[in-house]
């Protein structure tokens, strides 16, 4: 293969859910594109640290230091969802059902990766938490962390640092079984969560 389709195939690589052969689909496809389109493409890669920044109140992507949501006056202040990322958030806005506003973390506690809370953005959680509190007297933080280990621990340390504080309360999204599936190939967790988020 040529030393600079290669070159170009690893570039591509270092991005995340790219394996060499998604790398050398993606390479092979823009050299199909005309080079009207490559030079938009390159044009808008390089001015993205310029044109979009992360909002300095929930870490969502904004192109204003202030996002949209944050800077929208209907929505909630007394509840905020703390997600991992900001593609979390975007899937809970597109359902169009919270009302509220967002913490990005910037991902979940991870010790076998060498992420701990201090590698989030747990420290600015608990600064608006506080700021919030001065202004509204209560607050709810709904913990939307996935249901995986590291989104549980993440919960569960989220949940202890603000147990005891007046006017602060934790809840976590319900889960269980997912509408269409059959109950004998649910795992033991799901069956678990299942039963405790119970109507």
């Amino acid at each position: 293969m040529d030393p600079a389709f290669q070159e170009i195939a690893k570039l591509f690589q270092k991005l995340p859910g790219v394996g060499p052969r998604a790398a050398v689909r993606i390479v092979l496809s823009l050299l199909d594109r005309p080079q009207v389109e490559l030079d938009e493409l390159g044009g808008a890669i390089s001015q993205l640290k310029d044109r979009v920044r992360q909002c300095r109140e929930c870490f969502n992507v904004s192109e204003n230091d202030v996002c949209p949501v944050c800077h929208d006056q209907r929505r909630d202040p007394k509840m905020i969802m703390v997600v991992e990322k900001v593609t979390d958030l975007q899937s809970v806005e597109r359902a169009g059902l919270w009302r509220g506003l967002y913490h990005v973390l910037g991902g979940a506690i991870a010790p076998v990766d060498n992420v701990g809370p201090e590698q989030l953005r747990i420290p600015e959680l608990a600064a608006r938490v506080d700021r919030f509190m001065q202004q509204l007297g209560s607050i709810e933080l709904v913990l939307a962390t996935n249901p995986t280990s590291s989104g549980e621990m993440t919960a569960m340390y989220l949940r202890d640092l603000f147990r005891g504080m007046p006017g602060v309360r934790t809840t976590r999204l319900a889960r269980g079984l997912a509408s269409g599936t059959h109950l004998e190939y649910a795992d033991e967790i799901t069956l678990r969560h299942a039963l405790e988020s119970r109507k």
